[in-house]
């Protein structure tokens, strides 16, 4: 009987370290009107992943930080959470913005965004139509001044919400 009452316990304490679907935030579909572009920029036009008017990627001006992901990609699902808390901090001193890549359907993405408690506008690229103008693979996170210029590209998976502040004020000048 002890030995069971110790399962039990060290089954409850396991089970309270781990996160469920319900304890994780919902995400929405945000429209990408609020983004500041160049108007004048030529390049690459996405539409915005809640189906409403896209950008010029190229176009972007900053402080931005672009964070390239596939709901498909595992690297991508494990940063997820990490954008998620670094943007409730830095959400009003500079832009997120995501770019959903060569999905199977439009849907999957919407899908990620919406049980992932994504918050900030997301482009969708289809066919990975950037990749050839931006170099992209996934995950790669670009980070973008105000003049529109990539100053950094953070190849691979972000590791931690520190790792994005530290980040955000080396390239963009910007305390979280």
């Amino acid at each position: 009987m002890k030995r069971l009452s110790s399962l039990f316990v060290m089954l409850l304490f396991i089970s309270g370290c781990t996160t469920t679907p319900s304890e994780i935030s919902k995400g929405q579909l945000v429209d990408c009107s609020s983004l500041s572009v160049n108007s004048t920029t030529a390049g690459t036009q996405l539409d915005c992943l809640d189906g409403s008017t896209g950008i010029v990627i190229e176009a972007l001006r900053g402080p931005a930080i672009v964070n390239v992901w596939g709901s498909w990609c595992g690297p991508c699902q494990d940063e997820i959470p990490l954008f998620v808390d670094f943007y409730r901090k830095a959400k009003d001193k500079l832009v997120l913005l995501g770019v959903d890549v060569e999905e199977a359907q439009i849907s999957d993405g919407r899908h990620f965004v919406e049980t992932r408690g994504i918050t900030w506008p997301n482009l969708y690229d289809p066919d990975g139509r950037t990749a050839s103008s931006l170099g992209m693979g996934v995950p790669i996170t670009y980070f973008v001044d105000a003049k529109g210029l990539t100053v950094y590209k953070k190849i691979g998976v972000i590791t931690s919400v520190e790792e994005l502040e530290e980040l955000t004020q080396k390239y963009l000048g910007i305390s979280i």
